[in-house]
C-alpha cells in the first residue's frame, strides 16, 4: 500500500462498504470479511491508531486482521523502538484478540474460523520468524529488505527440506490451489444465480453501483432543480450552506453517496436533514460520524472507492487537509473517485487565527496530480462543482467552501456547466479590447468583479473570469485557455492564498493580490484590509500597470 498504515485503514472503509452494502441488498448478495496482512511497522504508524479505533466502535465483525509479529524492524529488534502489547491495545479498542504460532497452518486456520463467527473485528498476533530457515540472518533486520543470498537461500533450502527448483510449485501445493480456485468459481456461479433472482428493478440498481455507473439523468434533474431554486431565490450564503442546500438534492439523487465529518458536522454542512447516521446499530445509514480521525476518515474512504457501490464524501476544515494528505495523495495515485468538503478556506473565516487559516493549501493541493480542486464562488458554481466531483471517475475531489456568506452572482437559469473547463468569463469588458484581465476564485470574485466596476468608472476596461478550478483550467485545450486568458495588457489574479500556481494563468509579470504570510485572528473584513485582498488595491495595481505600459509604448 506505499506508506505503512494506509492498508490497514483502507481495510476499515472496505469492511465499512461491506456492511453497508450488506444492510442495503442483503446477506445473499453482499457477505464477505475483508483480511488484511499488518506488520509492526502498519501498526507504530499514526494512522493505525484512527483505524482501530474507528472499526471497534463501529463493530465491523467482518474485518480480520493477521499481524505478522517477528519483532525486528528495519533498524533491527523491535525492542529499540516499541514495547506495546498489541493483543491489550486491540482489546482496549473493542476487537477480539489472540496470539498464535505464525508458522502452524493449523492454528492459523483454527484462528481465522474462530474470528469469523465473531461479533467483533478480530486481530489475530502470528508470531513468526522473519527469514525463517535462513542459516545465519533468521530473526535478523538483514532480512528484511534486501535478498538473502545464495548462501543463505541454499541453507535455507536445506534446512525446510525443499528440493524443487525456483519458481517451480509442487504438483501437491498446485492441486490444492486449483481444488480452491474450483470451490470459487462453484461459490461465484452460485452467487450470480441468486443476482438473477432479483427483481428487474433491484437487479439493475445493484449491477449499476457495482460497476460505478452513475444514474446520470437523476443527477442532471437534481443540479437542475437546485439551479432553478437558485434563480427563483437568490441566495447570499456561505458556500458550505451552498454545498449542504446541494447536498440535500444530491443524495436523493445519487443514493450511493456516503457522507461523513470528522467531528466538524455542524461546520461543514455535510449532513443534510434526514440522512441517517451509519452505525454499528444501523450499517445503512449514511453519515458516518468519523471523529477527530481525518488520516482514517480519508483512508478509508478509499478503501470504499475501491470496495465499490458507495462513493464516499467527506468534511473536515481545508487546513486540516495537512493531516489527511498521505491518503489524498493515494487516492489520486489509484485515480479514485473519493469527494472532500473542505470548509474555513481561507483567512475569511476570521477569529479563529493564524493556525486555522488555509494559507498554502490550495496551492498544495493543486501540486497532487490527478486531484481536482474546486473554490466555488457562488451557490450556483458550487452545486456545478458537485456535479463534476461526482462524475469524475477517475480522481479525488477537493471542495474548498467558505466560512462567510457570499453574494450569488449567477442568478439566471443555465442548462450548462459552466465550470466545467475550470474557468470562464464572468464579466466581459464592456470593449472589444479590455485593458485588464481580473481572474480570481472563491470568495475573491466578489473582489474581482468591484475592482472591475471601479476601474469602469475610471475608463479603464476591464474583464473578470471567474476560475473554480485551476486544475481543469490549465488542463483545458490550449486554445480555450488562450480564450479565457485573452490579450488584455494587464493581468491581476485575487485569491486568499498564495501565488504558486497563478503564474502559468497571468504570467510573472502579472499583478498577484492574495497571501505572502500567514494570516492574523480578527474579524474576516478587517483581515481582507489588513493583507491588502481588496478592490482598491487590485484597481491600484491595475492603473500603475496601465500607466506604466502607456509610458512605455
Amino acid at each position: 500500500t506505499g506508506p505503512l498504515g494506509q492498508g490497514l485503514a483502507n481495510a476499515v472503509g472496505m469492511a465499512m462498504a461491506e456492511r453497508h452494502l450488506n444492510a442495503l441488498f442483503g446477506a445473499e448478495l453482499i457477505d464477505h470479511h475483508t483480511y488484511v496482512l499488518a506488520s509492526d511497522g502498519d501498526l507504530m504508524e499514526g494512522i493505525s491508531h484512527e483505524a482501530i479505533a474507528l472499526a471497534g466502535h463501529l463493530r465491523l465483525a467482518k474485518l480480520v486482521v493477521l499481524f505478522d509479529d517477528n519483532g525486528i524492524s528495519i533498524d533491527g529488534p523491535l525492542s529499540l523502538t516499541d514495547s506495546v502489547d498489541q493483543v491489550k491495545r486491540f482489546e482496549a479498542a473493542g476487537w477480539a484478540a489472540s496470539r498464535i504460532d505464525g508458522h502452524d497452518p493449523d492454528a492459523i486456520a483454527a484462528a481465522i474460523e474462530k474470528a469469523r463467527a465473531s461479533d467483533r473485528p478480530t486481530m489475530i498476533a502470528c508470531r513468526t520468524t522473519i527469514g525463517f530457515g535462513a542459516p545465519t540472518k533468521a530473526g535478523s533486520e538483514k532480512s528484511h529488505g534486501s535478498p538473502l543470498g545464495a548462501e543463505e537461500i541454499a541453507g535455507a533450502r536445506a534446512k525446510l527440506g525443499w528440493s524443487h527448483p525456483p519458481f517451480e510449485i509442487p504438483a501437491a501445493i498446485r492441486d490444492q490451489w486449483r481444488l480452491a480456485g474450483l470451490r470459487s468459481k462453484a461459490a461465484h456461479k452460485a452467487w450470480n444465480e441468486r443476482v438473477k433472482k432479483l427483481s428487474a428493478e433491484k437487479r439493475a440498481e445493484f449491477e449499476r453501483r457495482c460497476c460505478g455507473q452513475i444514474a446520470k439523468e437523476q443527477l442532471t434533474a437534481a443540479v437542475r432543480g437546485v439551479k432553478q431554486k437558485l434563480a427563483a431565490e437568490p441566495k447570499s450564503i456561505a458556500t458550505r450552506n451552498a454545498s449542504e442546500l446541494a447536498l440535500e438534492s444530491l443524495v436523493a439523487a445519487v443514493p450511493e453517496l456516503i457522507g461523513g465529518s470528522a467531528d466538524l458536522t455542524g461546520s461543514n454542512n455535510t449532513r443534510p436533514k434526514g440522512m441517517k447516521v451509519f452505525s454499528a446499530a444501523d450499517y445503512a445509514g449514511r453519515f458516518v460520524h468519523y471523529g477527530v480521525r481525518e488520516h482514517a476518515m480519508a483512508s478509508a474512504m478509499n478503501g470504499m472507492a475501491l470496495h465499490c457501490g458507495v462513493i464516499p464524501y467527506s468534511g473536515t476544515f481545508l487546513v486540516f487537509s495537512d493531516y489527511c494528505r498521505p491518503a489524498l495523495r493515494l487516492a489520486a495515485l489509484m485515480g479514485e473517485r473519493v469527494i472532500h468538503v473542505m470548509t474555513h478556506d481561507s483567512i475569511g473565516l476570521g477569529e479563529d487565527g493564524p493556525t486555522h487559516q488555509p494559507v498554502e493549501h490550495l496551492a498544495a493541493l493543486r501540486a497532487i496530480p490527478h486531484l481536482t480542486l474546486y473554490r466555488p464562488c457562488d451557490a450556483v458554481e458550487t452545486i456545478e462543482c458537485w456535479q463534476l466531483a461526482i462524475e469524475d471517475e477517475k480522481g479525488p475531489s477537493v471542495l474548498a467552501l467558505t466560512r462567510q456568506a457570499l453574494p450569488q452572482v449567477r442568478k439566471g437559469v443555465e442548462e450548462k456547466n459552466r465550470c466545467a473547463r475550470g474557468a470562464y468569463e464572468l464579466a466581459p469588458a464592456e470593449v472589444e479590447r479590455p485593458a485588464v484581465s481580473i481572474f480570481a476564485s472563491g470568495s475573491e470574485i466578489a473582489i474581482a468583479l468591484e475592482a472591475r466596476k471601479l476601474l469602469g468608472d475610471r475608463d479603464i476596461p476591464a474583464r473578470v473570469v471567474s476560475v473554480p478550478s485551476l486544475d481543469l483550467f490549465l488542463a483545458a485545450p490550449a486554445d480555450y485557455r488562450q480564450s479565457m486568458i485573452g490579450d488584455a495588457p494587464v493581468r491581476i489574479a485575487i485569491e486568499a492564498g498564495v501565488r504558486q500556481g497563478w503564474d502559468a494563468v497571468i504570467g510573472v509579470d502579472g499583478v498577484f493580490i492574495g497571501m505572502t504570510g500567514f494570516g492574523a485572528s480578527a474579524p474576516y473584513k478587517d483581515l481582507y484590509e489588513h493583507f491588502g485582498i481588496t478592490a482598491e488595491a487590485a484597481v491600484a495595481a491595475a492603473m500603475n500597470k496601465v500607466s506604466a505600459a502607456a509610458l512605455a509604448s
